[in-house]
């Protein structure tokens, strides 16, 4: 049987490319449209409305990497521009998730198995210190299995996004904003930062995000330890399939 560590390591770079995929697609771009929302302010308040009507800062807190500027512009103008409050939102959102996975998943085969693992997965997730995970996890799962798939990947996306953010934050070495710019360096002004103003990174830096990388795996794997043999076979085997399904997605790495 393949070790949990193993399950986790193979496991977390397909969900964290999975599990993002439906945020900027032009079908959920289209509904944020609808409702008076931009792509980038339907994100912020679509992702992060499973929070509430909450204040900016506690939208920073749990997405952790965002210049706190940026996040306050746009949860704020977000909030100015559309009738239906962050939570009536968040679930629009969700339901766009849930609408990527039935254009793009009806023909994967063992979606019943895989979404078996995921859910014994994330009901044995303890939710201490992570918030935005904890939000999406308590929204009711699709009962379609396509639908049901794509949430669960996103939910368990979450899951280690919640706990990374809290290994940097106990990692000696390293902060959010100089681990956003070791990661995506790509992504530096589209996350509010200057241009020219990214870290080049010390390699006492580097090696400090690695064990942070570490420690998440860490946090995750108690989850992830709950799987037999044949639950780590259709989680991982799931992950590959859905994977395979979003070639054209542009998708993070792998």
């Amino acid at each position: 049987m393949i070790s949990t560590q193993e399950l986790v390591e193979t496991a977390s770079p397909k969900l964290n490319a999975i599990g993002p995929a439906f945020y900027f697609t032009e079908d959920t771009m289209q509904v944020g449209k609808q409702y008076g929302l931009d792509g980038f302010r339907f994100y912020f308040l679509g992702r992060g409305g499973v929070l509430g009507d909450v204040e900016p800062a506690v939208i920073t807190s749990a997405f952790g990497y965002f210049n706190h500027q940026l996040v306050e512009h746009m949860w704020n103008s977000a909030r100015e521009r559309t009738d239906l409050s962050p939570r009536e939102v968040g679930r629009l959102f969700l339901g766009c998730c849930q609408d990527f996975g039935r254009r793009h998943l009806s023909g994967v085969e063992g979606l019943d198995a895989f979404c078996a693992a995921a859910e014994a997965v994330n009901n044995a997730v303890d939710y201490a210190g992570l918030a935005l995970y904890s939000g999406w996890a308590a929204e009711p799962l699709a009962a379609d299995l396509p639908a049901r798939a794509m949430q669960l990947a996103a939910v368990l996306r979450e899951f280690r996004g919640s706990a990374h953010l809290l290994a940097i934050l106990a990692t000696d070495g390293v902060d959010p904003v100089t681990a956003h710019g070791l990661s995506s360096p790509g992504m530096w002004t589209t996350f509010g930062y200057a241009e020219g103003t990214m870290p080049e990174g010390t390699q006492q830096e580097r090696d400090a995000l690695a064990a942070a990388d570490e420690l998440t795996d860490r946090l995750v794997a108690p989850a992830f330890d709950v799987l037999d043999a044949d639950g780590r076979t259709a989680l991982l085997e799931g992950l590959t399939a859905i994977r395979q399904e979003l070639p054209n997605m542009q998708l993070p790495s792998d």
